[in-house]
């Protein structure tokens, strides 16, 4: 595979705003189903993470997993439920070329994904 970047965003549907502060977790599986971390970052105030999820020689081929902490976030004085309906959201997706953009539209309540641009 060419050395590329996987990129990720969250948007706060229920406020039609990016998602500032959320924590993603970066993990690969391997072909036996095992996770391994390989970073966790934040969300910046554009709902973006400063630097690429992955990138360089850290992306190869393979199957990985980006874990959202949306209930963390809706949490924070927005009046959701305790326990929140939503708390980790777990994104896995395969990956065989060189660069993709993973975005997260959430709400307390729903979430959707896509390969994006």
């Amino acid at each position: 595979m060419a050395r590329g970047r996987v990129t990720t965003d969250v948007l706060d549907t229920a406020r039609g705003r990016p998602a500032a502060g959320v924590a993603v977790e970066v993990a690969r599986i391997d072909r036996a189903g095992e996770r391994t971390v390989l970073r966790t970052l934040r969300t910046n105030d554009d709902g973006r993470t400063d630097a690429p999820v992955l990138e360089g020689e850290h992306l190869v081929p393979g199957v990985y997993e980006l874990v959202f902490g949306i209930g963390a976030y809706f949490a924070g004085g927005n009046g959701v439920a305790d326990p929140p309906f939503l708390d980790r959201v777990p994104v896995r997706f395969g990956l065989a070329d060189a660069d993709a953009h993973v975005p997260l539209l959430a709400s307390p309540w729903s979430y959707s994904t896509c390969r994006g641009s």
